[in-house]
């Protein structure tokens, strides 16, 4: 019996053990792509039982040319990067993790919000170029009493919810897939996406990046935030169209955004977004943390050692 190969299209992280060490018990061949180009990833993957993927992209007509792929296991949260139809009609179980840096993302989303409203970095540059003034930063608001609106109610921003709630904010969600009685039963008040815009201080997005969401914070839903409100995302960079939030920064219709996140990263060096003292920028570190990494490894490799053993996976993904 020939030994199972496990392809790897690409890797961020500085060792790949506690993977490793997850598909031991199936004693397997592993083959390292020189880059995710398709070519390289084919030269590794066309015969392999199984990929590992985190940034990669998996198109299906790459898909369709793989002669024993019986398994995907996707290091993240979201499955955007592979045609999961083609997937499907390929006979490919896709798995994912969709609960391995809730504590991580939700933190730094509240890390991005207090930083906003008590304008930490405009003081911090302040007083790093000699300035010891306070009136720069004026005025500068209390949060408790004000409005967090979270787009999408999914299990980072439920584990948000509960942090804004701790430093005195009411929060709003608006996610037409979770029912009235989630949204009850965590405290937070369900409303429509506009009623969210219209009342929220701070708008924090958390959807998934669909067709339907793609540029889902626009011209138009700016026009509908209240005047001087915060953006925060720590989700998907296409969730907003970045030209129509610099209008917006600029036209003064918003008060400041803070992205971990962007529609092309990383960020271009003449980015409008850079240099402006009331945006925040971090380069997509929310999710990372030491533990999280490795529970996101063992989770993932454990998902696909179980389907290539005949198992069920415990986060399978559903085209």
């Amino acid at each position: 019996m020939s030994r199972i190969t496990i392809a790897i299209t690409d890797s961020p992280f500085p060792s790949l053990d506690p993977a490793k060490k997850a598909l031991a018990r199936l004693d397997p061949e592993y083959r390292m792509a020189e880059s995710p180009s398709a070519n390289d990833i084919l030269a590794v993957a066309r015969d392999a039982d199984a990929i590992l993927v985190t940034y990669a992209k998996l198109p299906g007509d790459l898909l369709r040319r793989l002669a024993k792929c019986k398994a995907i296991g996707r290091f993240g949260l979201g499955v955007d990067n592979i045609d999961l139809a083609a997937a499907k009609a390929c006979g490919i179980a896709v798995n994912y993790v969709p609960d391995y840096c809730l504590r991580e993302v939700s933190d730094h989303a509240m890390a991005l919000l207090l930083a906003l409203a008590r304008k930490v970095t405009l003081a911090d540059k302040l007083v790093q170029s000699g300035r010891w003034e306070v009136p720069p930063l004026v005025p500068l608001r209390r949060l408790e009493g004000q409005v967090l609106g979270l787009v999408g109610f999914g299990n980072i921003p439920r584990a948000l919810a509960p942090k804004a709630e701790a430093f005195g904010l009411k929060v709003l969600a608006h996610d037409p897939y979770v029912t009235k009685d989630m949204l009850d039963a965590a405290g937070v008040e369900g409303v429509s996406f506009d009623e969210l815009l219209a009342r929220s201080d701070f708008v924090s997005v958390h959807a998934p990046l669909l067709p339907a969401t793609r540029g889902l914070m626009n011209t138009a839903a700016f026009a509908k935030m209240k005047k001087g409100a915060y953006l925060i995302n720590t989700a998907r960079g296409p969730l907003v169209d970045e030209p129509a939030l610099v209008a917006a920064l600029d036209s003064g219709r918003l008060g400041g955004a803070a992205l971990d996140v962007v529609t092309s990263e990383p960020l271009a060096k003449d980015s409008p977004l850079i240099g402006r003292d009331n945006v925040i920028l971090t380069p997509h570190t929310a999710f990372y943390s030491v533990e999280a990494l490795e529970e996101l490894q063992i989770k993932c490799a454990s998902d696909v050692a179980r389907v290539l053993s005949g198992e069920k996976a415990v986060y399978p993904v559903s085209a």
